[in-house]
């Protein structure tokens, strides 16, 4: 664990950041719909009045803590990238984000998989699942036309089939190395996109 310089104090966090940090810990190991508001409040140490000001009700916090997840994963991804110089490596960074991420202490699978699971159509967790979706999309099909994939859209949809699939054993079978598994199959998938057509 990093330690702060001599003569420094860690800066104290605000009240809304002790609740977004609760929630996110709580939604994330229990559900969100599972954990109510008091048990959010009482984690963080503030007051409820807090909360509703802070983000307005409990849907404002749900939609707080899947943007927050949402940044952190492009965040995490974004890393994983830089220095990578080979379209086809830059694909493969992906599943070593990802296997960096199922390997962590406590993951609980994908965030948005499991807030879309317990959610209605047209809930906010919903509408940020399907955000995050469009970018891990977008993502993919960027990487690949890069790559020179001659359908970059459906190499995008191969990948993500396997990226999914990946984040689905990790958590169900408890398979840390569910995302070493699907980047295999992702370099022989890249390859075939990416071969020069017969002629």
């Amino acid at each position: 664990m990093a330690t702060k310089p001599a003569g420094t104090t860690a800066s104290p966090r605000s009240a809304r950041e002790r609740l977004l940090a609760a929630a996110d810990e709580l939604f994330y190991e229990e559900g969100i719909h599972t954990v109510g508001i008091d048990r959010v409040i009482e984690r963080a140490g503030v007051a409820k009045a807090t909360l509703y000001s802070s983000f307005g009700n409990k849907e404002g916090l749900i939609r707080a803590y899947l943007q927050a997840r949402l940044e952190a994963r492009q965040a995490r991804i974004t890393r994983a990238l830089e220095g990578v110089e080979s379209p086809r490596d830059r694909l493969l960074a992906v599943f070593d984000s990802l296997g960096r991420t199922v390997a962590e202490p406590g993951f609980h699978g994908c965030a948005f998989m499991n807030a879309s699971a317990e959610s209605p159509p047209g809930s906010v967790a919903e509408k940020i699942s399907d955000t995050s979706r469009a970018w891990t999309r977008a993502l993919f099909t960027d990487l690949a036309r890069e790559a020179g994939a001659r359908d970059p859209e459906q190499l995008a949809r191969q990948l993500i089939q396997l990226y999914d699939g990946a984040l689905v054993s990790a958590r169900m079978d408890r398979d840390a190395g569910a995302a070493a598994t699907a980047k295999v199959t992702a370099a022989a998938v890249i390859d075939v996109a990416t071969a020069p057509s017969p002629r």
